[in-house]
């Protein structure tokens, strides 16, 4: 038995370079030039899956990047503005200057204009409300990254746990130890494992740099709502 193991050792060394040929696709799909049978269909779906979340967290990052990035670019001078109109008390002008901005910021004090007059306490409590609106605005659909970040790996060890059944399930139906008995379990084990850490980290690094995007967006909102608080608070208004 230990003979016959190690001259199955020595086939494999022989044939070890041509194995270092075998693409990635052939792999996937079986190579029978190389004794190769593929991933079995358990693998096949479990890599569907991942593709899947993969597609969807690529476009839900590019999405958000792109949203955060208008939402970052606040117009020169806003406040300065808001405050002459508000001083010569222009507040039409103020809402519709507020509306064309479209920032989270502008969105946010329109809200705070639209209730001048009222008391202070009011005009807070708007201005807080549509700041919590604006934050769950930006930080839509990123659950699923960081669902993502964890569920992917533990889907790709799934593949391995599968992989590794099938391994031993074909060892006991066969007459003899072969690698082209185990070699389709195995792939299975490795391939899922590796593509299920891919897509974490791209979603654990993704939505982490999101976030850190969402924190200056909100930072700036309430250094706008501050300042903004601070007008209404001068002597005369």
């Amino acid at each position: 038995m230990s003979l016959s193991f190690l001259l199955q050792i020595e086939t494999i060394g022989e044939d070890a370079k041509g194995v270092n040929d075998i693409s990635l696709w052939e792999i996937l799909k079986g190579s029978k030039e190389f004794g190769n049978e593929g991933i079995g269909t358990s693998g096949w779906i479990i890599l569907a899956i991942l593709t899947l979340m993969l597609g969807y967290t690529v476009f839900i990052f590019v999405e958000r990047y792109l949203a955060l990035r208008k939402a970052t670019k606040e117009e020169k001078d806003f406040l300065h503005k808001i405050k002459e109109y508000i001083v010569s008390d222009k507040l039409d002008s103020a809402r519709d200057y507020c509306s064309r901005s479209n920032s989270p910021s502008a969105r946010m004090l329109e809200k705070g204009i639209s209730r001048l007059g009222r008391p202070i306490e009011s005009i807070s409590a708007s201005i807080e409300n549509a700041a919590k609106l604006e934050i769950l605005r930006l930080e839509q659909r990123l659950n699923f990254l960081a669902t993502a970040a964890g569920a992917a790996p533990m889907i790709g060890f799934l593949g391995t746990t599968v992989g590794m059944v099938a391994v031993f399930i074909d060892l006991q139906n066969a007459a003899s130890l072969d690698i082209d008995v185990i070699a389709p379990g195995i792939m299975t084990a490795m391939i899922t494992t590796v593509a299920g850490l891919i897509v974490g980290i791209i979603s654990y690094v993704g939505y982490n740099f999101l976030v850190g995007k969402i924190g200056k967006v909100v930072y700036q909102m309430e250094n706008d709502a501050l300042e903004f608080m601070d007008l209404l608070h001068e002597p005369g208004k």
